[in-house]
């Protein structure tokens, strides 16, 4: 686990001795807290791990009744979902988290994660404070790590959208959905919306059942089931129609070289979360900061022209989310999320496994 405090302190700064006893300290306390608002009388927890409350039944974690479990961190830690290469949204983040720390009158710092599973424990432990979690794992946000979605991209009169795309090769025969039964179609990980679970509830319908008709692969990412289909990796790949229009628009690959078989109906994109138990007026400078900025030319080519971060809520505008995550079966409970990391970690050792290959 790693420490706020000592993460940005110059390591001659502190020495070990002192480092242990107060991770010692920092884990005891926690856990001492945590068990004791975890056995505090709550009229209504909802599907919230055992940390958090769900008083107003707004399916969100509320603020800590105690204020003392407040946080006002000198230093705000902010990610946006791995579903391309980190470093490529820590660049094109940066305007937004510059205006953020002088908006805000606090430092901000980017924190990249390699996978969902990552993001999440990082807001559970307090690690991250802000962040754009994808769809499916938003659900595991709010439930597992406290985390209060309050935006999604979009511009100024609707919150952007976007597609589950079935994607084949152009010089590929495959025309319908059925005729991929028995071939190779990568899903991206198990939470991903797009990626598994709309693919799992609406797939069926269509004739193709996934771990029925076809062996599900998990490419670990959209990009790599993506260009996965491009190289011949893959027969075919469900995958966000909005991540298969950015990477064509930045010349990573040539939209003219595949063939959409099948879209679906518009689900939100990703979502952004603050931690729950942020301080109050720190909590409502910072989601005013992101509701009045306003996109650079940058920002907006890369997110398929949204301009702004669009005001939502969990409760309304995750509905459908959460309807197809029911029918394909899908719990965001603890042992859902243990079963969640071990995917993720096997998926990203075969990808590491097979570029070694290459």
């Amino acid at each position: 686990m790693q420490f706020p405090v000592t993460r940005f302190l110059p390591s001659r700064l502190i020495r070990p001795a002192q480092l242990i006893a107060y991770a010692v300290l920092t884990v005891t306390f926690a856990l001492l807290a945590q068990g004791a608002y975890a056995q505090a009388d709550c009229k209504n927890r909802g599907d919230l791990d055992a940390l958090y409350c769900d008083e107003n039944k707004d399916l969100v974690a509320d603020a800590p009744a105690d204020a003392k479990r407040f946080k006002n961190p000198s230093t705000l830690v902010f990610t946006y979902t791995p579903v391309e290469d980190p470093a490529v949204y820590e660049n094109i983040f940066k305007p937004f988290t510059d205006y953020l720390g002088q908006c805000t009158g606090k430092r901000v710092v980017f924190y990249q994660v390699q996978s969902n599973a990552a993001e999440i424990e990082a807001m559970r432990s307090g690690r991250l404070h802000v962040g754009g979690f994808s769809t499916g794992p938003t659900n595991y946000a709010v439930n597992i790590a406290g985390a209060v979605p309050f935006a999604v991209k979009g511009g100024e009169k609707e919150l952007q959208g976007y597609n589950l795309i079935m994607i084949v090769k152009k010089s590929s025969p495959y025309q319908k959905m059925a005729e991929l039964k028995g071939k190779k179609v990568a899903h991206v990980q198990p939470s991903s919306n797009s990626g598994n679970l709309a693919p799992r509830a609406l797939f069926p319908a269509l004739g193709l059942t996934p771990d029925q008709d076809y062996k599900v692969l998990y490419s670990g990412k959209h990009d790599n089931s993506i260009t996965g289909v491009a190289t011949g990796d893959y027969d075919a790949a469900p995958v966000a129609s909005d991540v298969f229009k950015r990477m064509a628009a930045r010349g990573q690959i040539k939209e003219d070289d595949f063939r959409i078989i099948w879209r679906s109906e518009t689900f939100p994109t990703s979502s952004f979360a603050y931690a729950h138990d942020l301080e109050p007026k720190l909590r409502d400078t910072m989601t005013k900061c992101f509701y009045d900025y306003r996109f650079p030319a940058e920002m907006k080519k890369a997110f398929d022209g949204a301009d702004r971060f669009f005001p939502i809520t969990y409760q309304k505008d995750w509905a459908i989310v959460r309807k197809v995550a029911e029918g394909s079966g899908e719990k965001f409970n603890s042992a859902a999320f243990e079963n969640l990391k071990k995917k993720e970690a096997e998926a990203l050792a075969a990808k590491a496994q097979q570029a070694q290959k290459k």
